[in-house]
């Protein structure tokens, strides 16, 4: 994997920035966590400095490849020029003549905000004319999207063969922690798994049998886990509902989290979101957060979560991707990262 520090950038240099800018938005349009977009300011800041023209993209939400007005990028816009200090245009698309036209009238140093790329059916089908149409508007590709580098989509796995392309900071540094969290972790190594998607949990969890010392599974889907393995532990006791852990298991929960050196926490314990129900996540984002073992969570409930009981300065890392990072724990690469090989 190819990092941005080995790309040769140069003054007014067309640089295309594949962002993960999927922030959770109310009904009115509104950024409610901005932790992705903040995620992606070292690069970004990082081109600046080198003069190049910064092109960014990035989807937001599913809009089935038609425009959605409330799914537009205006609100990415304002919030990141926010964080830069600094205004920028927006595209009124991602491709097209219009675009091609904006690029070349600006200054080096500057930044340009495509449209949703998710609006053209042909990201997400992966399809290569769009990919290359997208190519056309750049010199050189960055990567800086963790949180869809498990995705075939075109602007992560195809755009790369049109384009020299390489890992931005923030890739470059999530795929280090996950990485050592797999070869050479501090131990007792415990990870944390909850939420309602088995499917999506299982193949990570059977990696970690392999490499953990002890799997706790929580929410809806350790009700569903069959798993024999001594390292598991499943609940000894739910709420009435069955909505959430019962307190013999956030007891014993809570003592093995305790004792450990390395945690990695993805998909709360139960339906937190309401408060009847929020005990079991509650709990152990505390007893995590209280933890001096070295701590990973990832997935957007789990971050809301953090964020809800103030606890997120404890956590020593914010994983910008849920199911990427599920992905790369389970299999070690991602289609994203694979194709800045080439």
């Amino acid at each position: 994997m190819k990092s941005l520090k080995e790309a040769d950038i140069k003054k007014g240099m067309k640089v295309l920035v594949r962002c993960d800018f999927n922030c959770p938005i109310d009904d009115n349009g509104n950024i409610t966590e901005d932790y992705r977009i903040n995620a992606a300011l070292p690069t970004i800041k990082y081109l600046i400095k080198k003069e190049a023209k910064v092109i960014l993209m990035s989807h937001l939400d599913e809009p089935g490849g038609q425009v959605v007005e409330r799914l537009r990028l205006d609100e990415i816009r304002d919030k990141l020029s926010e964080n830069i200090n600094s205004h920028f245009l927006k595209a009124p698309d991602c491709v097209g003549e219009e675009v091609k036209k904006m690029i070349n009238e600006m200054a080096p140093g500057k930044i340009l905000l495509l449209e949703n790329l998710r609006f053209h059916k042909g990201e997400n089908e992966n399809d290569e004319m769009f990919a290359k149409e997208i190519s056309s508007l750049g010199d050189i590709f960055i990567n800086d999207a963790f949180g869809t580098c498990h995705r075939k989509h075109a602007s992560i796995v195809s755009l790369p063969k049109f384009l020299p392309s390489f890992a931005g900071f923030l890739v470059e540094m999530e795929v280090d922690i996950m990485s050592r969290i797999l070869k050479d972790p501090k131990r007792p190594l415990v990870s944390v798994f909850g939420g309602a998607k088995i499917e999506t949990k299982i193949p990570a969890i059977k990696k970690f049998l392999r490499v953990a010392d002890c799997v706790l599974i929580g929410g809806k889907i350790a009700i569903e886990a069959k798993f024999s393995d001594s390292k598991v532990r499943l609940p000894e006791d739910f709420d009435e509902d069955k909505l959430d852990i019962g307190p013999k298991t956030i007891k014993k929960f809570k003592e093995i989290i305790s004792k450990a050196k390395t945690i990695v926490w993805n998909g709360p314990m139960g339906y937190f979101e309401k408060e009847r129900f929020e005990t079991g996540t509650r709990e152990i984002a505390e007893a995590i957060a209280k933890s001096s073992a070295f701590k990973v969570i990832g997935g957007g409930q789990t971050s809301f979560a953090v964020s809800k009981y103030g606890l997120m300065d404890k956590i020593d890392f914010n994983s910008t991707g849920g199911g990427a990072m599920l992905d790369f724990l389970a299999y070690g690469t991602l289609p994203g990262l694979e194709v800045l090989n080439y």
